[in-house]
């Protein structure tokens, strides 16, 4: 899925225009699991905010979440939002709007509303061949007269211009022959292990220049981006490699520390667990101590159907988890055969 967005501020009030691509081309396969959604996160009069939508059977429906702490006791705010035709022959569909509500604390909700009904899917021009959809979306803030506006928070993008400038590095690391430069003092308040490795009695502690080993060039970048700005744009949906680097990036988390991109890694992989890969997934899970993440897998594993479950049985995967857990593979083939009877 990728979403594309045209951003107009107002006072207290942004519009975007949201292209979600990916979706399938007829509206009776429009759908995603009960109460999955496809997210977009915003920032509006200092506040972040999420949109979510759940593509359901002929219908598509929206919620305004609030992520963040209110300044004062509530803030009040509502979304619009209505059909774009992408072709511009169309005009927009009816606005929608949620009713005007007051959030105070992380995961207040506006509950969810309609935006496409079964007739509108239907009109060409909408939901097009190649499936994606357009919907402008206006979240709006309203203030109270006497409240005074606070910018929205930017260390994170002030962190991020640190590490792409380059400005006052005091260390290098080498990962398949390319240099990325980087602060120490950041890297060790983030990671245990990057603090042994600087401020305790380890080899590097005086070192500028580090060789990394083991590790994609872009798993480190993806890393260090993380460091610096507590965020992983490489595990977005949107990103058809983010299954991969969720793998990779588990081991690196794992490797140096970082418990909360161990979690999003975990979180990933355990959103993309099919047939062609849960043996794989279980194997990380049980390599790095990823306790919920096995759950998740044995519990895909242990309730498919006699045909996932034989196709399971065939991947590389598997024969791997053989050679690793010989007990827990006795006891899937044990379970498919009982089925099979």
């Amino acid at each position: 899925m990728n979403i594309t967005c045209t951003t107009l501020n107002e006072p207290a009030r942004t519009m975007r225009l949201l292209k979600i691509d990916g979706c399938p081309p007829y509206p009776s396969s429009f759908t995603l699991e009960h109460n999955k959604y496809i997210a977009s996160t915003w920032e509006v009069d200092g506040y972040e905010w999420e949109i979510r939508f759940y593509p359901k059977q002929f219908e598509m429906e929206l919620e305004l979440v609030f992520l963040s702490e209110a300044r004062g006791n509530e803030v009040t705010a509502n979304l619009s939002c209505r059909l774009v035709d992408q072709s511009g022959i169309r005009q927009p569909s009816s606005v929608k709007i949620s009713p005007s509500k007051s959030f105070q604390r992380p995961s207040d909700s506006s509950g969810k509303f309609p935006i496409m009904t079964r007739g509108e899917a239907d009109i060409p021009g909408y939901l097009n061949t190649k499936g994606s959809v357009s919907v402008e979306c206006t979240v709006t803030v309203f203030r109270d007269p006497g409240d005074i506006p606070v910018p929205s928070p930017n260390l994170q993008q002030d962190l991020r211009e640190l590490l792409c400038s380059e400005a006052g590095t005091d260390v290098t690391f080498i990962v398949s022959g390319e240099s990325l430069p980087a602060h120490k003092n950041i890297l060790a308040a983030r990671s245990p292990v990057f603090k042994a490795e600087f401020f305790g009695e380890m080899r590097e502690k005086t070192s500028r220049c580090i060789e990394i080993k083991e590790m994609e060039t872009a798993v480190f970048k993806a890393m260090l981006g993380f460091v610096y700005t507590d965020t992983v744009p490489e595990l977005d949906e949107k990103h058809g490699t983010a299954t991969a680097m969720a793998q990779h990036l588990l081991v690196a988390a794992d490797r140096y520390g970082l418990d909360r991109l161990k979690a999003m890694s975990e979180r990933r992989l355990a959103l993309s667990i099919d047939a062609g890969m849960v043996a794989t997934t279980l194997i990380l899970a049980e390599k790095h101590g990823c306790s919920q993440l096995k759950a998740k897998c044995i519990e895909f594993i242990v309730g498919a159907s006699p045909e996932i479950l034989g196709s399971i049985l065939v991947t590389e995967g598997f024969k791997s988890l053989e050679a690793t857990s010989p007990l827990l593979v006795e006891l899937f083939k044990a379970a498919h055969r009982r089925i099979k009877k």
